[in-house]
């Protein structure tokens, strides 16, 4: 979706709960030092083989958030929750506009918590009766709890929407976003996007994938971005981004290749930019094939130049759903510390392989 240039919305914030830790400053500054978040599994408690994933390290849902509330909150609740609160904490922050009636939040997923669901049909399964399980646990089982408690927690009183896209999710959030200011809807979206890891998610990778990318390790964790209208700037919030274009496509097979970069053109030209004028190209590292294509073909559009310009988003793992809005993350921190990159151009993709494509086009604030 693209909208006339005085109705552009613009990204005033963000923060994430990432492999760096908890906050902005975290995943800023572990960018910056560039370390890798690489670690050994923790098999006993993970209930998974021998293996290396990103986690956010010593995160427990209970000792950041509090005891009150999160007794039975499962993990990407929790993350999501803290994501949205790290944001809102920012000293920046206006709650008054940010939060509340005109508030609205969008949270990116892939399928809610695959652990909380299988869990709960478990225990369904294996009670003396179908409904001899925990009442409390039942809300996890659903895909829209994370972004309802980020809004009971926090008050945001808007629409509240969850979509489940897979890797190109948070590009879709982004466009939802882009279309509850258009509509009238709402004067501030936090769009949000989360991922968990559990053995649930382990397993359903695993037998997933098959043979083209199983060394893949998987990441967590959560980032949010503030989308308001350009009217809503202020010196404490100040507009980081333009968002010039957000489009889609739906393709398989060798009808990717084709599909994704028609995707791409068509966001440049709906941006009114050229590929020329793109300072960074980020890709969201689809593991195998597909990652390889998209890299190469923001290669050919946009110059290999382009792509080196922000870390990839697999530093942090296969963060799947969250994969859009971390680009997006990890795009803002890297500008913020680089004077040439003011007023630049900044593409973003994600491509699933059940056949979402998404592309937007960004134009970093001139500034710095």
């Amino acid at each position: 979706m693209s909208t006339p240039l005085k109705h552009r919305p613009v990204i005033t914030g963000w923060s994430a709960v990432s492999p760096h830790g908890i906050g902005a400053e975290a995943l800023t500054e572990g960018l910056r030092a560039g370390r890798s978040t690489d670690a050994p599994v923790d098999t006993a408690r993970w209930k998974v083989p021998a293996t290396r994933a990103h986690l956010v390290p010593g995160f427990q849902t209970r000792e950041v958030l509090g005891k009150k509330g999160t007794r039975s909150m499962d993990r990407v609740t929790g993350l999501a929750v803290a994501a949205v609160g790290s944001l809102l904490d920012q000293p920046g922050s206006v709650r008054e506009a940010e939060t509340g009636q005109r508030a609205a939040l969008v949270l990116a997923t892939t399928t809610g918590s695959a652990a909380s669901m299988m869990d709960f049909t478990r225990s369904s399964l294996e009670g003396a009766r179908p409904y001899d399980v925990d009442p409390a646990v039942m809300p996890n089982a659903v895909m829209n709890c994370a972004a309802g408690q980020c809004a009971i927690w926090y008050g945001i009183k808007g629409p509240n929407t969850t979509l489940a896209g897979g890797r190109a999710a948070g590009l879709l959030s982004l466009n939802y976003a882009i279309r509850l200011l258009s509509s009238g809807r709402a004067d501030t979206v936090l769009c949000a996007a989360a991922e968990e890891y559990s053995a649930a998610r382990h397993w359903l990778e695993w037998h997933s994938r098959g043979a083209e990318a199983p060394d893949v390790a998987l990441g967590e964790g959560a980032a949010v971005l503030l989308v308001q209208p350009a009217t809503a700037v202020t010196p404490e919030r100040p507009a980081l981004a333009e968002v010039l274009a957000v489009r889609t496509r739906v393709a398989t097979g060798e009808q990717c290749r084709p599909a994704l970069e028609a995707c791409v053109r068509s966001a440049l030209e709906a941006a009114g930019v050229t590929a020329d004028e793109v300072w960074a190209a980020s890709p969201s590292d689809a593991p195998g094939h597909l990652g390889r294509l998209e890299r190469e073909i923001l290669g050919q559009v946009c110059g290999s130049g382009a792509l080196d310009r922000v870390p990839a988003v697999g530093r942090l793992g296969d963060v799947s759903a969250a994969s859009g809005s971390f680009q997006i993350a990890m795009a803002l921190a890297t500008a913020a510390d680089d004077p040439a990159a003011a007023g630049r151009v900044v593409l973003v993709t994600s491509a699933d392989r059940d056949g979402s494509l998404a592309c937007a086009v960004l134009k970093l604030s001139e500034a710095r």
